[in-house]
């Protein structure tokens, strides 16, 4: 398509989008005060259904592949690489089963409809970047929740997003503290291919009729592994299912 074209279509959508957002956001609000945090993350999960939806105005499509293959009634830490913001829209929602916990950046918890208040109020671990080691409590908390109750985290160890699909160096710190204090858990790794080519322009204008395609590989049960060889099977799974 001429990229030109693609500036109305990208101004259409971002309207929509952030009409939605405001909608929603009195709804989120009202389902944590009454119903607390089930309803907060029950409204979430629908608001990443309607994001994911919003991207059919420029083509987009989801494909999560593999699903049957994630244990059940157990802790599961996802590990995945990233590629753009549409995979934590697409893992909340495809995932959503698995009651899944982020480790992200606290600079999402200030402006965005939605989003920001979710951040602030869900058990989510929020990351000052120019501030690593205070991570490390917040990272130990939620290991120990998932290992409670039975929940699920996900974690992209680049760090940051690559712009162009090909997978960065992986940090292990979270990991490990994650596995070291959910010791019952499952490590899941996910390869995500071509969600970064909707943004191959930038933010403006935004690139249309891309497929994403989310792919589950072969779990690891903690106990059965020392970190060591976790850290590389998971890193061999996701960047050999990295089509770039």
């Amino acid at each position: 398509m001429n990229k030109i074209l693609l500036y109305p279509i990208t101004a259409i959508y971002y309207a929509v989008y952030f009409i939605v957002m405001c909608v929603m956001h009195p709804f989120q609000w009202l389902a944590f005060k009454i119903f607390g945090d089930k309803g907060l993350t029950n409204a979430f999960n629908f608001v990443a259904f309607i994001s994911l939806k919003c991207n059919h105005l420029l083509g987009t499509r989801f494909t999560f592949e593999n699903r049957e293959l994630i244990p059940k009634n157990v802790p599961v830490i996802f590990v995945a690489n990233h590629q753009s913001l549409l995979d934590t829209a697409g893992i909340i929602w495809y995932l959503r089963k698995f009651n899944v916990l982020f480790v992200t950046k606290q600079e999402l918890a200030k402006g965005i409809p939605c989003v920001s208040y979710f951040l602030r109020n869900a058990k989510y671990v929020l990351i000052d970047r120019n501030n690593p080691k205070q991570a490390i409590p917040k990272i130990k908390s939620l290991s120990e929740y998932i290992e409670k109750e039975n929940y699920s985290a996900v974690i992209f160890p680049e760090g940051t997003r690559s712009k162009t699909g090909k997978p960065k160096e992986f940090a292990e710190s979270g990991l490990k503290i994650l596995c070291k204090y959910a010791p019952s858990a499952y490590v899941v790794p996910i390869s995500i291919n071509d969600s970064w080519k909707v943004y191959r322009y930038g933010y403006f204008p935004l690139s249309v009729g891309n497929h994403l395609v989310f792919t589950v590989h072969q779990p690891l049960k903690v106990s059965d592994f020392s970190f060591d060889e976790i850290m590389k099977k998971t890193k061999q799974a996701i960047v050999e299912g990295v089509k770039v």
